[in-house]
């Protein structure tokens, strides 16, 4: 599903690019390329070397993940600048990718992408709980996972998640000028997931 927002480059939130090329699935599903990916995305262009005190990779190891990504239109090289080593930044900063959709070639690199991707996540979640108690008690207060039940058809599922990009569109204020005093980053992750079997009546 495309969520497109009227004015927003191809790739940024709002308009997310759908992947469907397995190759290019396959590129960014690696934990180093995702985290540079990341990186990239959240702070700004950086060098192969400030990548790789992200990844603790080695700067040619970054390079090369670098290139990789740079290959399939994910990252590119900032030409712009000057200097011995040009810092790299992100083409793409949101995407959908759709399990169940196209070959089993294409269907196996979404499974492996949202694997690295969801691994990620649970890795920040973990180092989160791990000190939870020294984070101040107005955000011990706020942050944490909630847990619901939903009943809608397929096309209230696709307004629910529509909406939900736009309420997030609010507060994503990637550019640092635009965050109040006191903002912090948080992940937020939305899992919309089946609590019925495929054959269930009425499903199809």
């Amino acid at each position: 599903m495309r969520e497109d927002r009227p004015g927003a480059p191809t790739g940024m939130p709002g308009n997310p690019v759908q992947l469907t090329d397995p190759q290019m699935m396959r590129a960014l599903a690696h934990p180093a390329r995702i985290a540079i990916w990341e990186h990239l995305g959240l702070e700004g262009p950086a060098t192969a070397t400030e990548c790789a005190a992200i990844t603790g990779l080695s700067p040619s190891a970054c390079s090369y993940h670098l290139r990789t990504l740079a290959r399939y239109g994910i990252v590119e090289a900032d030409h712009s600048a000057d200097g011995r080593e040009r810092p790299w930044r992100v083409k793409i900063i949101s995407f959908n990718v759709a399990e169940g959709e196209g070959s089993p070639a294409r269907r196996e690199a979404a499974r492996l992408l949202n694997a690295t991707v969801r691994a990620s996540a649970e890795e920040l979640r973990a180092s989160y709980a791990a000190v939870r108690s020294d984070y101040p008690a107005a955000w011990q207060a706020t942050l944490g996972t909630n847990y619901d039940v939903l009943h809608l058809t397929p096309e209230e599922l696709t307004t629910l998640r529509a909406r939900l990009t736009e309420l997030f569109g609010e507060y994503r204020r990637l550019p640092p000028g635009e965050r109040p005093p006191g903002a912090r980053r948080v992940q937020a992750t939305v899992d919309l997931v089946p609590w019925f079997p495929p054959d269930a009546p009425g499903s199809e």
